[in-house]
């Protein structure tokens, strides 16, 4: 029996079935992690706050601009680990239960999860971020400047830690490596990279390299929409941070597409 191309279904295309899927996943991310969503949210907000109060401990006297460095480090921390962390453990637990290839056969723009999943971060991330600032606010009355750079620096933040995520996450096929991996990027986010302070700490190799890598621009795009006068880079912080989430998306596209 033939089939005559008018009953095959039509393919799904456009802006509307794009919102559609995006909706769909965003709901779909939320109802998966309905139980440890509020868990996550705390646990964000703890290493924001903690992260402030608890690295002023070291010092006696801390002046305003390691304060302003400190802040601004904890908010970016709190922005990132949950999608170049948490989000890629999902999917190693993804790979161990069974489940992965499923969810990748859905009739899905990648797109549109990557859109759903980054959007979930905004929630689980915002609280975190924004308790940093109260800490670093109230603790040492530091001179927060809240400027409209803000607004894109917090999103290209975010979706290049999603994305990173993503990339590493889709590439590695090991469930075991990926959380590896993952555990290994917190420690050097945490310590050896210049987020929470000023990348001149650093030895002068080990500076030049972070000017390569994402994580000095995440600190500095955020310090430039927080602060005045600290972030002197911030053209270059947004054009090295945006290839970063380009590259990283063109491998998750590659990752996912070759599993198709």
């Amino acid at each position: 029996m033939t089939v005559s191309a008018s009953t095959l279904p039509a393919k799904r295309l456009g802006t509307g079935h794009w919102f559609a899927m995006f909706v769909q996943l965003f709901k779909w991310n939320v109802l998966t992690l309905r139980l440890a969503l509020p868990v996550l949210v705390m646990v964000q907000i703890f290493t924001g706050v903690g992260m402030v109060l608890g690295f002023s401990l070291l010092f006696s006297d801390i002046g305003e601009v390691a304060v302003l460095y400190l802040a601004t480090g904890a908010t970016v921390v709190s922005l990132v680990t949950v999608g170049i962390v948490v989000g890629p453990q999902f999917i190693a637990q993804e790979r161990l239960q069974g489940t992965y290839e499923w969810s990748q056969s859905l009739p899905s723009p990648r797109t549109a999860a990557a859109a759903a999943w980054t959007s979930l971060n905004v929630i689980i991330a915002v609280p975190g971020a924004l308790g940093a600032l109260a800490a670093a606010r109230l603790r040492f009355d530091a001179s927060l400047v809240v400027t409209p750079l803000v607004i894109p620096a917090v999103l290209l933040v975010l979706l290049a830690g999603t994305l990173i995520g993503f990339a590493y996450a889709h590439t590695i096929s090991d469930p075991h490596t990926v959380s590896m991996v993952s555990q290994i990027l917190i420690f050097v986010i945490f310590g050896f990279s210049p987020i929470a302070y000023p990348a001149t700490n650093l030895p002068g190799w080990f500076a030049a390299l972070h000017r390569w890598l994402p994580f000095e621009p995440m600190g500095e795009v955020v310090r430039a929409g927080l602060t005045d006068g600290i972030a002197t880079s911030t053209t270059r912080s947004f054009v090295v941070l945006s290839v970063w989430t380009i590259l990283a998306a063109l491998v998750s596209t590659w990752a996912i597409g070759r599993r198709s």
